[in-house]
């Protein structure tokens, strides 16, 4: 079994229960076992400012599928949930990323591991810091020292009752 970091995000849609749809999503992929879950998250758009604000959060599985399997299970969840990819770091009903794949590093045309903003971006490493505290990256950096690095923007944990 390899240990998967998932970045979950939305900004349309009610996102807090798109989250939550997919988290269940994932919870019944076969081969896939859910072992944590960060809070919810409320962050600022990365991308084009004129955007509602993002709900995110982090789960881990345990998973026997390879990599562009997950993805490509992970991509089949987004477009079920109406994923249109128009505009790059545009709004979207559902974003799941693999974020770290085991211990390995992966450079595909269709996926890269560690995700390629991941060590930039409060929104996925300051979830990722709640359930994993003492987690190393595969480059060796400490998560908690690039949590002390990377300032929170604004981030804020959120109430949401189904998650």
């Amino acid at each position: 079994m390899i240990t998967v970091y998932i970045g979950l995000g939305s900004n349309l849609a009610n996102p807090a229960q798109q989250l939550v749809e997919a988290r269940n999503a994932i919870i019944h992929l076969e081969h896939c076992q859910l072992t944590a879950q960060s809070s919810l998250y409320c962050s600022v758009p990365m991308g084009p400012q004129d955007q509602p604000n993002y709900i995110n959060a982090v789960v881990v599985i345990n998973t026997q599928l390879d990599a562009l399997d997950l993805l490509d299970a992970l991509q089949s969840i987004e477009n079920q949930h109406g994923r249109e990819r128009i505009v790059r770091w545009g709004s979207r009903t559902l974003d799941l990323d693999i974020l770290l794949y085991g211990n390995q590093q992966i450079d595909l045309p269709r996926l890269t591991v560690p995700h390629y903003g991941l060590t930039e971006r409060e929104f996925v490493l300051h979830p990722m810091l709640e359930i994993s505290p003492e987690l190393t990256l595969p480059g060796g950096e400490s998560l908690a020292e690039l949590c002390q690095q990377v300032p929170l923007n604004g981030m804020k944990k959120i109430q949401f009752t189904n998650w």
